[in-house]
């Protein structure tokens, strides 16, 4: 009898994944996949991003370092 509660649980189980694989690929049909010119110019965007959020990270480490070694010197 606990035999066939697992046989069907396993059961179930497979049956979920293949249906979870089913819905996942319909979804995917109706993704709108972007083309290569806008995914070149948001990868532009991006790194632009990255840079100029660099530039200040490291303006802020420069002023924060002086202000430590001015309290240090203190």
């Amino acid at each position: 009898m606990a035999e066939k509660k697992v046989e069907k649980k396993v059961e179930k189980k497979r049956r979920s994944i293949a249906t979870w694989f089913r819905e996942m690929r319909s979804e995917l049909k109706k993704v709108t996949w972007p083309t290569a010119a806008q995914v070149y110019k948001n990868t532009i965007i991006v790194l632009v991003v990255c840079a100029v959020f660099a530039v200040i990270t490291g303006l802020m480490d420069l002023g924060l370092k002086y202000g430590v070694s001015l309290l240090q010197s203190i």
